[in-house]
């Protein structure tokens, strides 16, 4: 990327951290409403989550990123984003705990993700920015979930509709 270039982002929280990705993954956010449920899958699969007449797999992300679970609130959303996985791209709705904003940061703001003192793996950190009020992490979708789980997730949705 040349110089003076921005990201666009969409921040969100989950606990006290603060995560963004890019607003291009991004088709919509939703209230948060009970999921169908399908049964025999991983922990954070939550099940379907209706979004127009189309069944979209939804999963708790805090659970995805090895954060405790929490109960929903009124502020509790569901993003719904595109997630290269491969030669395609899954549509995950992720539960997070409050959608915060729409904003650019500076590409040249973004630091490598650091190696200790975070609780979840660092391969899923894209950068790391700094904010007058504390960090945000930009989330490397394509890492969060492998080709592997991608099939199992659209098998399990599939059985499921």
């Amino acid at each position: 990327m040349t110089e003076g270039a921005e990201l666009q982002i969409v921040t969100f929280g989950l606990g006290a951290e603060v995560f963004a990705v890019p607003v291009a993954l991004v088709r919509e956010i939703l209230d948060y409403r009970e999921t169908f449920r399908i049964p025999n899958g991983p922990d954070y699969l939550l099940g379907l989550t209706d979004m127009r007449g189309q069944g979209v797999t939804t999963v708790d992300f805090r659970l995805r990123l090895g954060l405790p679970a929490a109960a929903p609130t009124a502020s509790t959303r569901i993003l719904v984003v595109d997630v290269p996985v491969g030669d395609r791209v899954l549509m995950l709705g992720l539960v997070v705990d409050r959608v915060l904003e729409v904003c650019s940061v500076a590409v040249e703001q973004l630091e490598g993700a650091p190696d200790i003192g975070v609780r979840w793996p660092s391969d899923y950190i894209g950068g790391v920015f700094r904010r007058a009020d504390g960090f945000v992490v930009l989330v490397e979708m394509r890492r969060i979930f492998s080709a592997e789980e991608a099939s199992l997730l659209d098998h399990r949705a599939a059985a499921a509709a």
